[in-house]
């Protein structure tokens, strides 16, 4: 198990550079060009960064919320 466990970096690096070079060979993104020549690439940037600021805001009250418990194990 130990061991596994060290060699889970390494499978992600393999996994990462391969998707990498994946994406490398591609050469025009026709969807991309679309939705910029509609004007709604703004709609998709828009609910990208709705949902990571969704995701920021429930990590902080996590955060806080974990941070209340342990003061009261502690205390």
């Amino acid at each position: 198990m130990n061991s596994f466990l060290k060699q889970i970096p390494a499978v992600l690096m393999l996994i990462l550079l391969t998707a990498l070079q994946v994406f490398a060979q591609a050469g025009e993104i026709e969807m991309a060009d679309r939705l910029r020549e509609d004007g709604k690439i703004w709609v998709v940037v828009g609910v990208i960064l709705l949902i990571f600021t969704g995701v920021i805001i429930y990590l902080v009250r996590l955060d806080l919320k974990i941070s209340r418990l342990e003061k009261q194990v502690r205390g």
